[in-house]
């Protein structure tokens, strides 16, 4: 597992500097003299970036050794913060923006790959974990941390604080990381395939609605916990979805590897997203302010807990195309989190009350349990079609 721990710390740096940059806007908006509004592309263009590169670099360069790419895409994504740091103007931001969200994809895939590679299969869960942890470790962190660097000594101090985030991940890696078992060739036909594979496309389906419901709600808590409970600083509550993240990424593994039922876990974790964390947010928050952290905690770690039995239950569908899967996968969440966000913003213009956001949320994970059940019940026939099939040939 220590092995592992390397790819954790350049997942860390990823969590940081993709939650980091939202807190930033207000004040790298006033700094380089334009609107909030146009400061904010700096984010699309980053989760735009890194939802394309990830699949589109996973399916051309599938046979690159891993961990040559890993250390590849790590020095993209670094080099992308360091430029952000010294870019002078709007349109210097968004360029470097993208070079870093490149990177940021590319190395997503390839480390959730290379932490379940580096692994025995019993022990495929909790590698997945700790690399998703990290992620989430990143984020309880960001949004705080940047927001209280910047305050003190600029934006771009924050930025430096990633890019050296990176620079100590990337020197981890080239020191230390072992050699990567690398995956079978994948042909281009069977790389295009993977795009409308009828076992593979719905899970992605289920994670681009479980993000447009958990991660897309995110970006609009503020007014949401504002219009339920009167909630004037959101710092702590964000904190606590933080925290939730961090315990359910860990606690997912283990979990995982324990029951051997991957199916079983994402259905709870996804029951748990749509009562508990999402529908119950609202009427929590409106009657005391403890209820809606106890809902924010829940809601956090259903949300980061997710990712781990899809992921383990991608490369059970697809092993000899596990980084194009996994990288769709991730694709799938930053898109998620992109159309959520742009959803709920189109949503309130048109006058939709903010408390009103959490049913909305709540009724697209389950949708997404909708169709988890469908493809299981598909799967389920589809092997019993396969297994009479065997039979009434070799009768």
């Amino acid at each position: 597992m220590r092995k592992v721990l390397l790819l954790t710390l350049g997942a860390f740096t990823l969590g940081l500097d993709a939650y980091a940059m939202a807190g930033l806007l207000p004040v790298l908006a006033d700094d380089i003299g334009t609107r909030v509004s146009l400061a904010g592309q700096l984010v699309t263009v980053f989760t735009l970036a890194y939802a394309i590169s990830a699949p589109l670099v996973a399916g051309l360069l599938s046979g690159v050794r891993p961990r040559v790419l890993l250390i590849a895409a790590l020095a993209v994504f670094t080099l992308g913060n360091a430029l952000t740091a010294v870019a002078p103007s709007l349109g210097g931001l968004l360029a470097a923006r993208v070079v870093a969200g490149a990177g940021a994809g590319v190395y997503s895939a390839l480390s959730t790959a290379a932490a379940a590679a580096l692994v025995p299969p019993e022990r495929r869960g909790r590698a997945l974990a700790l690399v998703m942890g990290g992620m989430s470790a990143g984020t309880v962190l960001g949004v705080p941390l940047g927001v209280l660097l910047a305050e003190h000594a600029g934006w771009r101090a924050t930025m430096w604080l990633v890019t050296g985030l990176g620079v100590v991940a990337l020197a981890g890696l080239a020191g230390l990381l072992p050699p990567v078992p690398a995956g079978p060739a994948v042909p281009v036909r069977a790389r295009l395939t993977a795009l409308t594979d009828r076992a593979v496309a719905p899970v992605v389906g289920v994670s681009f609605l479980a993000a447009v419901a958990s991660l897309g709600l995110y970006t609009y808590l503020a007014p949401v916990l504002a219009a339920a409970g009167g909630v004037g600083e959101v710092a702590p509550y964000l904190w606590a979805w933080g925290a939730g993240g961090v315990l359910g990424s860990v606690l997912a593994g283990p979990l995982v590897d324990r029951t051997g039922g991957r199916v079983r876990v994402l259905v709870g974790v996804l029951l748990v997203m749509v009562i508990a964390a999402q529908a119950l947010l609202p009427s929590l928050a409106s009657v005391a302010l403890p209820g809606a952290v106890v809902a924010l905690v829940a809601w956090g770690a259903a949300g980061w807990a997710f990712q781990v039995p899809q992921q383990h239950r991608l490369l059970e569908l697809s092993a000899d195309r596990g980084p194009i899967v996994l990288a769709l996968n991730n694709s799938a969440l930053y898109l998620g989190s992109a159309v959520g966000s742009a959803l709920g913003g189109l949503a309130l213009a048109a006058g939709l009350a903010p408390y009103a956001l959490p049913w909305v949320a709540a009724g697209v994970a389950a949708l997404g349990l909708v169709v988890h059940g469908a493809a299981g019940r598909r799967s389920r026939a589809a092997g019993r079609v396969s297994t009479l099939g065997s039979y009434e040939h070799s009768s």
